[in-house]
Formats: C-alpha cells, sequence, structure tokens
C-alpha cells in the first residue's frame, strides 16, 4: 500500500500554511508601513503643550515638506489643520462646515493660492490646539478647500509665534 494520497495531502496543507503565513506578514507589514506614512503626514497628532508662568507653549514638528499639521478641535471636534500665516482667517472646507453645524454669513470672495473664490464668514466658538484655546473665532468656508482646516491669522494673531530648527513654537498668555 502507498502512502502517495497521503503525502500529497499534507504537502497541500504545508503549502496552504505557508500561503497563510505570507499573507499574514504582507498584511501586518502593510499596517506598519501604513502608520509610519500617517506619521510623516502629520507629526503632530497629539501637540506637546507645556504650561510655565502664566503661558500655554504648544510645540509642533515640521512635516517633510516644511509644513506644519496638527490635530486639533472645532467647538469639539477632531479636525486637522495645517498652519497657513499667509490665511487671514480660520478656513475651513464647506462640507466639514456643514457637518459642524457653523452658519453661513455674508458671502465673501478670497484670493487664493489658485485664484479668486467665493466663501462665507461663519465664527467658531471653540478652536482648540494642544492646550491652546481660542473663543469665538472668525472664520470662512467654501467649496474649494479639500480636507484640512487653514489655521490662519484669526487665531493666529491671538499667539505669539516663532519657529527654529523645524519646531514652531505658539504661546498664548493666559488672562
Amino acid at each position: 500500500m502507498s502512502d502517495a494520497p497521503e503525502q500529497d495531502g499534507l504537502q497541500g496543507i504545508g503549502r496552504g500554511m505557508l500561503a497563510l503565513f505570507w499573507v499574514g506578514v504582507l498584511g501586518l507589514g502593510t499596517w506598519l508601513f501604513s502608520g509610519m506614512l500617517d506619521g510623516r503626514a502629520n507629526p503632530n497628532r497629539d501637540p506637546e503643550t507645556r504650561f510655565a508662568d502664566g503661558v500655554t507653549e504648544v510645540r509642533l514638528q515640521a512635516r517633510g515638506d516644511g509644513h506644519y499639521l496638527a490635530t486639533g478641535a472645532i467647538n469639539g471636534t477632531p479636525v486637522t489643520m495645517l498652519v497657513d500665516t499667509g490665511a487671514t482667517s480660520v478656513a475651513l472646507p464647506e462640507s466639514l462646515a456643514r457637518r459642524l453645524g457653523l452658519e453661513r454669513g455674508p458671502e465673501i470672495t478670497v484670493n487664493t493660492a489658485n485664484g479668486r473664490a467665493k466663501a462665507w464668514l461663519t465664527r467658531i466658538d471653540r478652536l482648540q490646539l494642544g492646550g491652546l484655546e481660542f473663543r469665538d473665532v472668525e472664520a470662512s468656508f467654501g467649496p474649494g478647500l479639500d480636507t484640512e482646516v487653514l489655521l490662519g491669522m484669526s487665531a493666529l494673531g491671538r499667539v505669539d509665534f516663532e519657529q527654529r530648527d523645524g519646531v514652531l513654537y505658539l504661546r498664548q498668555r493666559q488672562r
């Protein structure tokens, strides 16, 4: 009597286990690599905050392209913000403004990197970035923005900021 059918069955199981092993290795590698890329895209998911002598300081690390991206909150909802000192006010994508329930104020024309566009004024009750908190912030929203909130001067004008060695220091005096 021959053991050939039994050996073929064991070899098939062995090949299946090997294939399952490699699928697991590739899946784990993909998961780990995507986490690394996400960290590079937003190195400030939980911005570093320090409190001393009545001053709140938030430190943001620059991304590889030199921009400062961070996770913050608008009216308690987490959002991704791009620091933009060239923006007059905080600017949001229209879809996000709708989701946050922000009221549409007067229509305005804004100058963007892609030319002129229409937008609407609004007010943000509470904007947070790390330990920094801004109340009653002027903002605008329109269809031209993608997914990130532009953290403009209507908020940044309320803090002292300094850039040094790839780190942006934002300092807010406590009242």
